[in-house]
C-alpha cells in the first residue's frame, strides 16, 4: 500500500511541475518554425509580419488603381484648357487686326484714327491718345483737344508728320483737323491694306488653330476616340467663328473706305 501510495504522490508531483512549466511560457511571440527542404535556409515570417506585408499589398493595389483613375481624368480635362487658349490667341489677333485697321485714314472721322500717332513732348513719346482727347465734329472733322494747353504745338506738329495726310489747325486751345477726300489711287492702296491685313489674320486664327490639334495628337491613346473627335470639331468651329469676325471687320474697313 505504502508502495502504491509513493507512485501516485510521483506522478502527481511531475504533473504539476509540467502545468507551471506550461504556464509560465509566453506564446504572443512564437515564431513557426516551418520544415527544411533539404539544405535550404527556413523563411522566418511571423504573424505580425505577415500582416503587415499583407497590408502593403493592398494599399498599393489600391494607389496604383487612384493614380491610373486621376491620369485619365487629367486626360480628359484637357478639352476646356484647350479651348480656352485656342480661343484667347485667336481674339488676340482679331484684336490685332481691329488696332491696325483703324490706322487706315478713310474719307470719314473717326476719333481712333489718330491712336497710333507718338508725340514727344518734353523730352518723353508718349501715344496722342494719353496727353489728348480726341473727338468727331462731324463726318469730315476732327477736334483734338490737349490735357495740357502747352503741348498743342507739339500734338500738332505730330499730325503733320504721320502718314495720314492731314493739317490741323489751331482753333484757341484745341486743333481742328478736316480729312480731305481720298483720291482713286489712295483708296486702291488702302484696299490692298486692309485684304492683307486678312490674310495675315486668317493665318495666324489657323496657326493657333493647327496648335490645338497638335496638342490633341500628342495627347493619344489618353483620350478616347470619341472625345478626341467632338474637341476636334469643336476647335474647327472655334476657328470659323474667329474667322468670320475677321472678314466682317475687313468688309467694314474697305466700305468705309471706297463709301468715303
Amino acid at each position: 500500500m505504502a508502495m502504491y501510495l509513493r507512485r501516485a504522490l510521483s506522478h502527481r508531483h511531475v504533473a504539476l511541475i509540467r502545468s507551471s512549466v506550461l504556464h509560465s511560457r509566453n506564446f504572443s511571440g512564437t515564431i513557426l518554425q516551418p520544415l527544411r527542404l533539404c539544405n535550404s535556409q527556413p523563411a522566418t515570417i511571423s504573424g505580425i509580419d505577415f500582416l503587415r506585408e499583407s497590408r502593403r499589398g493592398f494599399a498599393k493595389g489600391r494607389k496604383s488603381k487612384e493614380d491610373s483613375g486621376s491620369a485619365s481624368d487629367v486626360a480628359l480635362d484637357i478639352g476646356p484648357t484647350l479651348k480656352e487658349n485656342a480661343a484667347a490667341q485667336m481674339d488676340a489677333a482679331v484684336v490685332a487686326l481691329s488696332r491696325e485697321l483703324s490706322k487706315i485714314r478713310t474719307g470719314r472721322a473717326s476719333a481712333g484714327m489718330l491712336d497710333h500717332i507718338i508725340v514727344e513732348t518734353g523730352g518723353v513719346k508718349m501715344p496722342l491718345n494719353r496727353i489728348a482727347l480726341v473727338s468727331v465734329l462731324d463726318s469730315k472733322t476732327l477736334s483734338v483737344n490737349p490735357y495740357d494747353p502747352d503741348t498743342l504745338k507739339a500734338l500738332q506738329k505730330a499730325i503733320v508728320s504721320s502718314p495720314l495726310g492731314l493739317n490741323p489747325k489751331e482753333d484757341g486751345q484745341r486743333l481742328v483737323a478736316a480729312i480731305p477726300p481720298l483720291t482713286k489711287e489712295h483708296i486702291q492702296a488702302m484696299c490692298k491694306v486692309v485684304s492683307k491685313s486678312s490674310e495675315d489674320v486668317k493665318q495666324s486664327i489657323r496657326r493657333a488653330r493647327q496648335k490645338a490639334l497638335d496638342t490633341i495628337k500628342k495627347a493619344g491613346s489618353s483620350v478616347p476616340k470619341d472625345s478626341m473627335k467632338r474637341l476636334e470639331k469643336e476647335i474647327d468651329e472655334l476657328t470659323k467663328n474667329f474667322v468670320k469676325s475677321a472678314d466682317d471687320i475687313c468688309k467694314s474697313k474697305e466700305k468705309e473706305i471706297t463709301q468715303g
